[in-house]
């Protein structure tokens, strides 16, 4: 009988945090108190650890015993500290060698002491090692995710039993040996190409523009015109992502508890399409227990909204900020979380209810009113915050028939490449990947146009009547185009471009 403690470690948001499980096991009446500011899911550990240490062959404690979670004055959530608990106890009476300090313990116990996996494991796996820990027990269905945690040993276990015998030496357990070419993910693109792409030779150019910048993207078009079927093959343009990059989304997927434990590296960027049902917070995250949304599992890739006003309003609105700023923060109660949302939005919308407002054979049904109040659903902020807008029109018969080959996604990917670089060396330092990051004062400093340009510019800006927002946009769609060229002064047909790819908010939205 006596006292032990042992480290874990939870997730708060995306950020990993340290906690101490202290266990005092003393002679008395058999008693058990968790303490610490443990929620629900905590307080219920006691049964489960209860159970547990039975069936993996111990005697649970019949004395009085304390178990607390420092520091004290941080909520504690989840069930990510059994393990810890279990192994606290049994130290503190004896019954297995107190665990060095520089091992970590994470897991659920199920009754049986099997290990269940936890969310968040990553970032956890992170926090230990900042932290001064080397070693990390963790569930089996964890261990491929965590191993991209470099600098910490760590060892999977199929149940606490596994745990105890390694402690005593009486089985070894194996650290895992990170692979990313084996724990890859699959890749879910690879039977789609731009190539099964008839016609739409305007939409796939300002696509290759939109992936080169990143910029966000609408593409207006009756039904059948393919608007969808562009949408989900701009993954297969856009570069794979950088070390940090994919860390990033695999902390996001993982606290989100969608990510593939069997294939838990994220290589190329995230695509995903949420259906116009869903909820603000499941778009923007949310929840008791604050977890990303759609717009952060979009982190680095692609959020595709299809349908676009048919989402709620409110669901639309909420994208404004996170465009803006490239993050989302949620505030509740006990605290507020922030989490990284910089994605390429790309939406889909008919340019009326029916579809066919503008189509030159298929007469729409709508009338002036209805066509009016479908497209005001799509507020002008929003509108303002899309750098491109083309026009998606249906497709003839001799172009569906035509035996000349569409252009592949390798082409295209290889010019955004080649834009994407001309680009990162100018910005060497800067701190930023695309052109539709760049800041206003970034925008004067890299956004240099020649004199014909800026007449150009000046004319539509009166024109258009332009905001502030969509001036410095156009300057950003051009500064991508230029890139495409490889030039460093933007010139007359770049700006003549950009402004063309900028031009459906007033055939659409004017009134």
């Amino acid at each position: 009988m006596g006292f032990s403690k042992v480290s874990s470690v939870n997730v708060s948001g995306i950020d990993g945090f340290a906690i101490t499980v202290e266990a005092d096991v003393r002679k008395g009446l058999p008693r058990f108190e968790l303490v610490g500011l443990p929620d629900t899911a905590v307080k219920e550990a006691k049964e489960r650890v209860r159970s547990a240490c039975r069936n993996i062959g111990f005697d649970f404690p019949l004395c009085s015993i304390t178990v607390n979670l420092a520091p004290a004055d941080v909520r504690k959530e989840g069930s990510s500290y059994d393990l810890a608990i279990l192994m606290a106890i049994l130290s503190a009476s004896g019954a297995v060698p107190m665990p060095d300090e520089s091992v970590c313990f994470i897991g659920e116990l199920a009754l049986s002491g099997k290990l269940h996996p936890v969310n968040g494991i990553l970032s956890m796996c992170i926090a230990a090692k900042e932290h001064g820990k080397t070693t990390c027990f963790v569930p089996r269905e964890n261990a491929r995710e965590a191993s991209a945690c470099e600098g910490i040993s760590i060892y999977p276990a199929e149940d606490a039993r596994d745990v105890v015998m390694h402690l005593f030496g009486t089985k070894h357990l194996s650290p895992v040996v990170f692979d990313a070419e084996a724990f890859g993910e699959r890749n879910v693109f690879k039977d789609l190409d731009f190539s099964d792409v008839k016609g739409q030779e305007k939409a796939k150019k300002a696509i290759e523009i939109a992936a080169a910048g990143c910029h966000n993207i609408l593409l207006v078009g009756p039904p059948g015109s393919g608007k969808s079927m562009l949408a989900k093959r701009i993954p297969t343009v856009l570069p794979e992502l950088t070390k940090e990059q994919s860390m990033e989304c695999m902390r996001i997927h993982s606290a989100a508890g969608v990510q593939d434990r069997e294939f838990p590296i994220i290589t190329v960027p995230p695509f995903r399409s949420p259906h116009h049902t869903m909820s603000v917070a499941s778009l923007a995250g949310g929840g008791r227990i604050p977890a990303p949304g759609e717009i952060s599992l979009a982190h680095n890739g692609v959020l595709f909204l299809d349908e676009l006003p048919e989402f709620a309003s409110d669901a639309m609105e909420v994208l404004r900020l996170p465009l803006e700023d490239g993050k989302v923060t949620i505030s509740r109660v006990n605290g507020k979380m922030t989490y990284p949302s910089e994605f390429m939005l790309v939406a889909a919308m008919n340019p009326c209810k029916c579809g066919y407002y503008g189509h030159p054979s298929h007469p729409c049904k709508c009338s002036p009113e209805s066509i009016r109040r479908y497209l005001s659903k799509i507020s002008g902020p929003l509108l303002d915050r899309i750098d491109i807008q083309i026009e998606v029109p249906s497709v003839e018969y001799g172009e569906l028939t035509a035996d000349m080959p569409s252009e592949s996604s390798a082409n295209m990917r290889e010019r955004v490449l080649e834009a994407r670089e001309f680009a990162r060396r100018r910005y060497e330092g800067e701190g930023i990947l695309s052109n539709s990051r760049l800041s206003p004062s970034q925008i004067r400093r890299y956004c240099k146009i020649d004199f014909a340009a800026d007449a150009l510019l000046e004319s539509a800006f009166k024109r258009m009547n332009l905001s502030a927002r969509g001036y410095d946009r156009i300057l950003k769609v051009a500064r991508t185009v230029a890139d495409l060229d490889k030039k460093e002064l933007i010139e007359s047909k770049h700006i003549a471009m950009a402004i063309q790819l900028r031009s459906l908010d007033r055939k659409y939205f004017e009134n």
